[in-house]
């Protein structure tokens, strides 16, 4: 039975009291007051059993608030910590990467300028070659111009047999002067 209930049942049974004139007592049924004492001493343990449920059941309930609570904390400064490495790792994969690109452009810059030399060789000896040549071109037009129409028959046969011998001319053409004047001039 609930106590509350037995509590207003005590209160009753003293209202319907007897007063006693001039004091401030009251004449009760003592049986009935008896049981109803009796109800509470059983009702007392349910009340406090009761009681001691709900605070541990409270107890409970802060504990797991509590716990969720630091769990959920715990997670926040994990987070905020993951995100911290994770900037960090960010910055340091940036500094990397600007140190890759610096290093790739140097290489490609080293990379083409050997290739720039490479080929300003190969050009020169291709240049060299061509004047090799085409001084060889002039010297047989200079001679085929300066030799009888009966003659050239003859010398181009031995001519061709034998290698000419003339000198290399180390100096560059130059395409603008007229062939005549070079082979004039190299005679």
């Amino acid at each position: 039975m609930d106590i509350q209930h037995l509590v207003d049942r005590l209160e009753d049974l003293i209202d319907e009291g007897r007063h006693l004139f001039g004091t401030k007592y009251t004449m009760l049924d003592e049986e009935r007051a008896l049981e109803i004492i009796d109800q509470m001493r059983i009702s007392i343990p349910d009340e406090i059993e009761r009681a001691a449920r709900t605070i541990q059941q409270r107890d409970r309930v802060l504990a797991e608030a509590n716990e969720e609570a630091a769990r959920i904390v715990q997670q926040a400064r994990q987070h905020s910590e993951d995100l911290i490495d994770e900037q960090e790792m960010v910055k340091q994969a940036k500094v990397r990467a600007e140190f890759v690109i610096e290093q790739a452009n140097l290489e490609a810059d080293k990379i083409t300028q050997e290739a720039d030399h490479y080929v300003l060789a190969q050009l020169s000896q291709l240049e060299q070659q061509f004047a090799h040549t085409l001084d060889e071109v002039r010297n047989g037009i200079h001679l085929m111009q300066h030799q009888e129409p009966d003659q050239v028959e003859p010398a181009l046969e031995p001519q061709a047999a034998q290698a000419p011998q003339h000198s290399v001319r180390q100096q560059p053409i130059n395409f603008d002067r007229p062939a005549q004047a070079t082979a004039a001039s190299s005679v």
